[in-house]
C-alpha cells in the first residue's frame, strides 16, 4: 500500500512539464540573443549596416570612439529588441486563448516583474558609464597642444590664424583667408595635437568637418569656443561647412580642411611667415594650391543684381 503522501499527481506532473518547456523556451530566447551579440561583434557591423545613420570615415581618434561608441549602442538596443520581440511571441503563442474559460487575473510573475523592473536599469546604467567615458575624453583639452588654430567666423566667410600659444593674448604668426572667389584652405598636420579656438565678428556660425565628427558653434563677443582632436589620421582633402543659419549667404561659407605630413607643414608655415600667400605656400610643398573638395559659388554680388548689364548704375528701367 503506498501512502498518500507519496503519490504522483498527474496535474503536478503537467505543471512541471510546462514549467520545464517555459524554461527551455527562455534559454533558447538566451541563446540566441547570445549568438545574435556573438555574430554582430564578430563583423564589421557598422559598414554592414550603413554606420546606423552615424557617419563613417572619421579621421581622429576621437572619432573612432563616438563612432565605436554608436555601433555598441545601436548593437546593445538590437539584442535589447530581439530578446523583448521574442517573449511578445512567446506569450502570444503560449498564452493565447482555449475556450471561453477567463484566465485568472490576479496572478502574477515575481520573477518576470523583477526582471522588466531591474534589466533597463541596468541597461540605462552601463549606457551612461560609457557615453560619460567616451564624452569626458572627446571634450577633453590640454595645456600645451602642438598647433593652436584661431577659427573667425564672419558674414560670409572664414579666416584662419596659427597661434603661438592659447587664449586671446597669443600671437598670429599666419594667416589664411577666404574671399568669395577663394575658398579658404586650412593646412594641418598629421601625428600632432590640434586645438580649435573659435570665435564669430558677428552672427553665430558653426565649424563642421564631417570626417572629424565633431561640430562646435562660433559664437561673437566675448566666448570663445574651444576643443581639440589628438591627432588626424590620415592625410587629404576634406571639405568642411558653416553648420548655423548664419544669414542670406550662408550656404558659400565653405572651405577645405587639407592634411599633409608633418614636414611638409612645418614648410607650409614657413613659406606663410616669409610672406606668401596661401597659393604660394601650397604649391611649395607641391600641393594643389586652390580647394578640391568646393568651389566658389557664383555670389552675384555686384549691381547687376539690381541693374542690366548694360545700363549704368541707377538708370534701371
Amino acid at each position: 500500500m503506498v501512502a498518500r503522501s507519496s503519490e504522483v499527481r498527474p496535474s503536478a506532473v503537467r505543471h512541471s512539464a510546462r514549467r520545464g518547456r517555459g524554461a527551455g523556451r527562455l534559454a533558447g530566447l538566451g541563446l540566441g540573443g547570445a549568438a545574435l551579440l556573438v555574430l554582430l561583434t564578430g563583423c564589421d557591423v557598422g559598414k554592414a549596416f550603413g554606420g546606423f545613420g552615424w557617419p563613417q570615415g572619421g579621421i581622429t581618434p576621437e572619432s573612432h570612439r563616438m563612432y565605436d561608441l554608436w555601433i555598441a549602442s545601436c548593437i546593445a538596443a538590437l539584442a535589447v529588441g530581439v530578446f523583448v520581440w521574442g517573449l511578445i511571441f512567446w506569450c502570444v503563442v503560449r498564452y493565447r486563448k482555449r475556450g471561453n474559460e477567463l484566465p485568472v487575473q490576479t496572478r502574477y510573475n515575481l520573477p518576470m516583474e523583477f526582471l522588466y523592473t531591474i534589466a533597463p536599469i541596468l541597461i540605462v546604467s552601463v549606457l551612461f558609464y560609457y557615453t560619460a567615458i567616451v564624452q569626458t575624453d572627446v571634450v577633453r583639452t590640454t595645456k600645451n597642444p602642438d598647433v593652436t588654430v584661431e577659427v573667425v567666423g564672419f558674414k560670409w566667410n572664414w579666416q584662419f590664424n596659427y597661434r603661438d600659444g592659447q587664449g586671446r593674448e597669443a600671437n598670429t604668426e599666419a594667416s589664411v583667408l577666404g574671399t568669395s572667389e577663394v575658398i579658404p584652405v586650412l593646412v594641418l598636420p598629421t601625428g600632432r595635437s590640434i586645438r580649435f579656438e573659435e570665435q564669430s565678428r558677428d552672427v553665430i556660425h558653426s565649424f563642421w568637418v564631417p570626417e572629424l565628427l565633431f561640430k562646435r558653434d562660433v559664437f561673437p563677443g566675448s566666448v570663445r569656443n574651444v576643443f581639440e582632436v589628438s591627432s588626424l589620421d590620415q592625410e587629404g582633402a576634406y571639405v568642411g561647412r558653416c553648420a548655423e543659419l548664419c544669414g542670406s549667404y550662408h550656404a558659400f561659407m565653405n572651405f577645405e580642411l587639407r592634411v599633409v605630413s608633418p614636414e611638409k607643414f612645418d614648410q607650409f608655415l614657413a613659406a606663410k611667415k616669409s610672406g606668401k600667400s596661401t597659393q604660394e605656400a601650397l604649391e611649395s610643398i607641391g600641393e594643389e594650391p586652390y580647394a578640391q573638395t568646393t568651389k566658389p559659388f557664383d555670389t552675384r554680388r555686384n549691381t547687376a543684381n539690381f541693374n542690366p548689364d548694360a545700363a549704368t548704375a541707377g538708370a534701371g528701367k
